[in-house]
This record gives structure tokens, sequence and C-alpha cells, in this order.
């Protein structure tokens, strides 16, 4: 896996991760607002643009992060933060390690597996991953995840070179992933944050994150979208970031 890595080494460390079919731009700002006060970290996920590995389970990624923290970071950090696969990604960490972080940002994560959706991905794919280089579409595409107009050049360099594989299988993963068992044992604090204009099952998996992890919180967004937090409203997701760090 490959790191995008802002200020410096022995500060705090924080890691973002990013939404599926991103990369790390999603957590740019954030990264340039905080790289004079903590190392942040930006991985890229597998199967995403400037990856170094095709992507193959969401476990296969959160255990990679973890090993990477073992080996760069004393084996803890300050804070991780995900969105919708980084966010799963995220709390499979927790799954798999409760004390990888002090504090953990889900951000519209799903944990109720879809099996009617998993199971059309891939012919649902297969039908418009041509159109994916087509200007046209990817403005289409782009403008219903309501980011920001800036990043429109990020998003379509990078859609176009995710393989068709790659794409199905970090989709599929997303649509089918579920909470471990193992979550009960975390010790993280963990905020979970979704937007009020989300479909009902980010809502509702919150709802279940927030009953199965002991300390946990839930925060609706209000007039938000899928994303938008992360992506569009940097200024105030890292007021949180260092609220969090002023109450230790």
């Amino acid at each position: 896996m490959r790191y995008n890595e802002y200020g410096k080494e022995n500060s705090q460390a924080v890691i973002f991760l990013h939404g599926g079919g991103l990369s790390w731009w999603n957590y740019r700002e954030e990264a340039e607002l905080l790289k004079n006060d903590f190392h942040v970290i930006l991985p890229i996920l597998d199967g995403h643009a400037g990856s170094d590995a095709h992507f193959t389970t969401i476990e296969n990624n959160a255990a990679e992060i973890i090993a990477f923290i073992k080996e760069n970071l004393n084996g803890k950090v300050f804070m991780i933060g995900g969105l919708s696969l980084g966010g799963q990604i995220l709390l499979e960490m927790l799954s798999q390690q409760g004390d990888i972080c002090q504090y953990a940002l889900v951000e519209s994560a799903m944990v109720i597996p879809s099996k009617l959706t998993n199971k059309l991905m891939k012919s649902s794919i297969s039908c418009s991953y041509p159109l994916i280089k087509k200007k046209w579409f990817s403005k289409m595409q782009f403008r219903s995840l309501h980011m920001k107009e800036e990043l429109f050049d990020d998003y379509y360099r990078d859609t176009c070179v995710v393989t068709k594989e790659d794409m199905i299988a970090f989709l599929q993963a997303n649509t089918s992933y579920s909470l471990k068992k193992t979550i009960k044992e975390c010790s993280a604090n963990v905020q979970l944050y979704y937007g009020q204009k989300e479909i009902k099952g980010i809502k509702r998996s919150a709802q279940i994150i927030e009953g199965t992890i002991p300390h946990s919180t839930t925060h609706e967004l209000s007039g938000l979208y899928h994303g938008e937090f992360s992506i569009n409203q940097a200024d105030e997701y890292v007021k949180i970031i260092r609220k969090l760090n002023s109450v230790q």
C-alpha cells in the first residue's frame, strides 16, 4: 500500500482512509490544515488510482494498515478517520485491534449487507464501465456525488485508471460488509457521522455501530449528502479533530 504523508514525523499521527472510487485527495484539504500540528498519513487503498496492488478484501486492507502502524508508528495513532469504504476498513481495523487509535471518526459507513445489490454489481459495472472515460458521463456521476467542483479533475483522472475488476471488487466488498463480533472489544472513542440526506441504510448502520461499540456517539449532519462532510467541509471536520486533541 502506498502512503502520502504531511507534517513532521515526530508529531501525533492521524490517518485518513478515503472513500471507494476516490483516492488520497479525499482528505487533501484536511491534511494541509493539520500538517503543522500532526503527522498526517493518507493511504491509497488497494485497487484505486496510485495504489500498488489490486483490491482483495476490506479485511486485507485493514490488516495492511495495522501492520504499517506497528512498523512505523509505535503500534498506535492518535486518530483515524474513514469515509464509506474507508470507514468500513476503519471499523475492520478496530475489530482486528481495538486499541489501534485513541479516536476514530467513521463517516457514512454501511454495515448492513445488501445481497441483491451485491449480486447485481458485476453486471451493472460491466455495462457502465465503458462510459467511465467519457467526460460527459463522468461529470454526470460527479454531480450525483455532491462534491465541490474543483475536485472534478482529480475525480475524472483517477476513475479513468481504476480497472473494471478492481471497481467490481471494492464495490462488492462495500455492499457486503458487516461488523465483526470482536468490535465489541474496541477501546477507542468512536465518533459516527452521517448526512441528513443519506439513504436509510447509512443512518441505520450508524445506529447499529453505536449499539455495538462501547464508546461511540452518533452525529447527524444537517442538510448533507453522502461524503460531503470530509470532502466539502474540511474546516468543520478539522475543528472536531482539534477539539478531540484539546481534551486529552
